[in-house]
């Protein structure tokens, strides 16, 4: 037996639960600096670098040159300093600039100069990894030597040279160290990509057109009133603390926290699994929310893919991003917390009432759990080494192909219904097993992700769930990074990145995963009214307007498209 007393967040004890038994071992556990723009910055550095050298456009060490046919378009890199420093533009830069607008042109201006806190070593080891290797051939294939050769090695030197400088990793600097004495930019390549943005663009919002109309459709004369507050905090008392849960078996040790309320009665649990990068105090903000609202909540923080395993790629000590395995333990970590938790609490908890809400790589960590089965076929079919397609979530999914196995069973049968947020999916299940889901499932996703695109990984997923009980939320305008919570010791993200007032996206996810969990897991009734996009209208606040609907098909967002002359495949 062990007691278990109310801890203030700087006093919290650390209790190691193992097969024979429990230990208690007071413990003061240091704060980690917060890794999300080091995330950012690894999974995004392709797309960042090459967006900004075709804007600007590309340099070598004095020139840049675009070949169109037989024609060259050349670029001094003095003139972009020039106009990075004070706006001003010479005459060979200005057929470029006129073609944009104030606020293009200003934004232009910030890009040349932005600085990304970043060390060499850090983007030298990143560069070295499977997934900087595939960043670095995509890029290659658009920023190329003279000769017109690959920029790949030319590129990935540019880069840990600028991070080395004392300018540090901007785009100037990464053009001024390039290599070679011209940087080529391949004018097939850029057309080309060019217009697979523009399609994807325009696909995207017919997509986010179809949920409109179906939300609106929905609403109809829906009349119901919605006199609780789901946005304010319960007010149900409840203990917190940290745990440290050690899996032989893996030779896996991590620390998870742990939120009890007091009621007297057993009470449902909720599982919380954060993103890449990320730990758990990533979702503090909904631990608390859902504690005070009599829900027991786990928040284990993955150590294969955390924010000291960021560090420790960038410190040297590990060669992956995420290693493949991460793939597996996430979901093996929560199939072990709840066993754990189970042999400790047999009677605080009801074992019959569990659900689990994950975000990004902890959207696939819930989808799993949920039941969703890695499927080997679709990723050996669809993971070109050669192409990202502008969704940097490959990089995760097409690491199952590195497993040993091909067959895995993650699900839990004490999960009874999901919320997967921004989550990677399209390529790591596939549609027959999204579709085999049972649990109910909710998809909440942002129409500005860049990490994991609202089309790809949710909204035409969403279309091929077959559970009766589904729902897919969108935030429109928000990030991948929207609902994530920071705290004091966070690294500053710029606000395109973040998003527009993250506060109306957590509101929004503290809202969707009450009414959720307390319908489906903790079986009140009373909620359900609230899982309607009459509701998700009533509290939708701009400038991160909500949609909410229960039903796409794929006939409908292929009808709404079509009114762009666009097909879905």
């Amino acid at each position: 037996m062990f007691a278990i007393s109310r801890q203030s967040d700087r006093e919290k004890a650390s209790l190691t639960l193992g097969a024979d038994g429990v230990v208690l071992i007071p413990r003061t556990p240091p704060r980690q600096q917060r890794y999300k723009s080091l995330s950012l910055l690894l999974l995004n550095l392709g797309c960042v670098l090459g967006i900004s050298m075709v804007a600007t456009p590309a340099r070598s060490a004095d020139r840049v040159s675009l070949f169109v046919g037989p024609l060259e378009f050349s670029l001094a890199v003095e003139s972009l300093q020039r106009y990075a420093d004070n706006g001003n533009v010479q005459p060979d830069l200005a057929p470029y600039i006129n073609r944009l607008n104030d606020e293009q042109q200003e934004q232009l201006r910030k890009i040349l100069g932005t600085r990304a806190e970043v060390t060499p070593v850090a983007i030298s080891q990143f560069l070295y990894t499977p997934q900087g290797e595939i960043i670095l051939r995509e890029l290659g294939t658009l920023i190329q030597t003279r000769s017109g050769q690959s920029g790949f090695y030319a590129i990935r030197s540019a880069l840990i040279l600028a991070a080395a400088d004392k300018e540090g990793l901007t785009p100037l600097n990464v053009l001024r160290k390039f290599p070679t004495t011209s940087i080529r930019i391949n004018s097939a390549r850029v057309f080309e990509l060019i217009g697979r943005v523009s399609s994807l663009v325009r696909q995207t919002e017919g997509a986010i057109s179809a949920i409109r109309q179906e939300a609106l459709t929905e609403i109809g004369n829906d009349s119901s009133e919605f006199p609780l507050d789901l946005q304010q905090a319960g007010s149900i008392p409840f203990t917190q603390q940290s745990l440290i849960l050690n899996d032989v078996a893996r030779n896996r040790t991590f620390p998870i926290d742990f939120y009890l309320p007091q009621q007297g009665t057993s009470v449902p649990l909720i599982v919380i699994s954060h993103g890449l990068g990320s730990n758990r105090d990533s979702y503090r903000y909904l631990a608390l929310h859902l504690a005070s609202h009599g829900f027991a909540v786990a928040v284990p923080e993955h150590p294969g893919s955390n924010a000291a395993q960021l560090q420790a790629l960038a410190n040297g000590l590990v060669k992956d991003i995420t290693p493949p395995r991460e793939l597996l333990d996430r979901p093996l970590d929560v199939k072990f917390l709840l066993d754990e938790l189970q042999r400790q609490y047999p009677q605080q908890i009801d074992w019959q009432r569990v659900g689990v809400v994950g975000q990004s790589f902890g959207g696939y960590t819930a989808l799993a759990l949920a039941g969703a089965q890695l499927n080997t076929e679709e990723l050996q079919s669809n993971c070109d080494p050669n192409s990202l397609d502008f969704n940097i979530s490959f990089l995760l999914q097409c690491q199952a192909l590195r497993l040993p196995e091909p067959n895995y069973n993650l699900s839990d049968s004490r999960i009874k219904a999901a919320i997967a947020i921004n989550p990677l999916s399209s390529q790591i299940f596939g549609p027959q097993q999204l579709a085999s889901l049972k649990t109910p499932i909710m998809l909440i996703s942002g129409s500005a992700d860049a990490v994991t695109p609202a089309l790809e990984e949710q909204i035409r997923p969403f279309t091929t769930l077959t559970t009766p009980d589904k729902y897919l939320v969108l935030l429109e305008n928000g990030t991948h990074f929207s609902t994530i919570g920071t705290t004091d010791e966070d690294i500053a993200l710029p606000p395109q990145v973040l998003g527009p007032d993250p506060a109306i996206a957590y509101d929004y996810t503290k809202a969707m995963a009450l009414a959720f969990f307390q319908t489906y897991v903790a079986g009140n009734a009373q909620y359900s009214p609230y899982l309607s996009a009459a509701y998700a209208q009533s509290i939708s606040r701009w400038p991160i307007p909500l949609s909410f609907i229960k039903s796409l098909s794929l006939e409908q967002l292929q009808s709404s498209m079509q009114e762009t002359h666009l097909t879905v495949k």
